[in-house]
């Protein structure tokens, strides 16, 4: 797993980012989602890195990298914060343009990203979501019942945290079994490690804060975006062809309103694409990257 690729453990400006790289060539950034680290890509990161230097990260609050105290207002767990981090990783890495491919919380800010930044990501891939604020202005019962982590994470401090606390692996076997086509497509060491991470309460913390930002920062950022500023590089959205972006949306009408240089696709899995269809996940990126 990860054969030939490199741990590296970042210091950027508000957290420390950890992650692995790998590869040669044109920089292709990858992020993961909840309830995952940058280990969710272990079966597309080796394939992409025949041609290209490939980093993962475990984004800000997940994983081994750094969970920095929160605020208030939650800004140092929005979007905008968490892909500032990316930024100055591949800066320091060497790369001031690069690719980046999101799935999930990852793919959030993968686009904020590409929005903000728009001189240093050159192609934009985003897996299984529309735009956060698209999410929340389109909600409803199905959105509520579905998509339930949105409003239970956002919820105030302690509740989550001290509820995720009391069965950790309860959550995230959940997540990853209620989401996926497949309940067997996660080796059971991948499994382990992300129940794991979810054992320590700085973590938990973290990524309620992420969820808490969504509903307010996050949901402004893109609101104040909207038909204001609109993403500049090519972008391929990728989802599940039979999962919740499918069935509630038009993800092409939504993503098209970002973005004039759009392509997107309908993936056979569930909502992880990367573990659960790696093979047509890396075809899609690898034709994508190389357009």
């Amino acid at each position: 797993m990860f054969e030939g690729f490199e741990e590296f453990d970042v210091r950027t400006a508000g957290a420390t980012i950890h992650g692995r790289r790998g590869g040669a060539g044109p920089a292709v950034l990858l992020l993961h989602g909840i309830p995952e680290t940058h280990l969710m890509w272990h079966r597309v990161a080796p394939e992409l890195a025949r041609e290209y230097t490939v980093i993962a990260t475990d984004l800000r609050g997940f994983g081994d990298s750094g969970k920095p105290a929160s605020a208030p207002d939650h800004s140092p767990y929005s979007m905008r914060e968490i892909a500032r981090d990316q930024v100055e990783v591949m800066r320091e890495l060497g790369f001031r343009e690069f690719a980046v491919v999101g799935h999930d919380r990852g793919a959030r800010c993968a686009y904020r990203m590409a929005l903000d930044h728009p001189d240093v990501v050159d192609r934009l891939a985003v897996l299984d979501v529309i735009p956060t604020g698209d999410s929340f202005r389109l909600a409803d019962k199905d959105f509520s019942l579905g998509f339930w982590v949105w409003s239970f994470l956002a919820a105030a401090e302690p509740v989550p945290e001290t509820l995720i606390a009391g069965a950790p692996d309860v959550f995230v076997n959940h997540m990853l079994d209620a989401w996926s086509a497949e309940i067997d497509v996660f080796p059971t060491d991948i499994r382990a490690e992300y129940i794991e991470k979810f054992r320590d309460p700085a973590t938990v913390h973290a990524i309620c804060e992420e969820y808490r930002a969504a509903a307010t920062l996050d949901f402004q950022h893109d609101e104040a975006d909207r038909g204001q500023r609109r993403i500049s590089c090519p972008v391929l959205a990728l989802w599940s062809a039979t999962g919740a972006v499918a069935s509630w949306y038009d993800p092409v009408q939504i993503w098209r309103a970002w973005a004039d240089d759009f392509r997107g696709f309908p993936v056979s899995a569930g909502h992880f694409l990367p573990e659960e269809a790696p093979e047509e996940t890396t075809a899609h990126l690898l034709s994508f990257l190389a357009e």
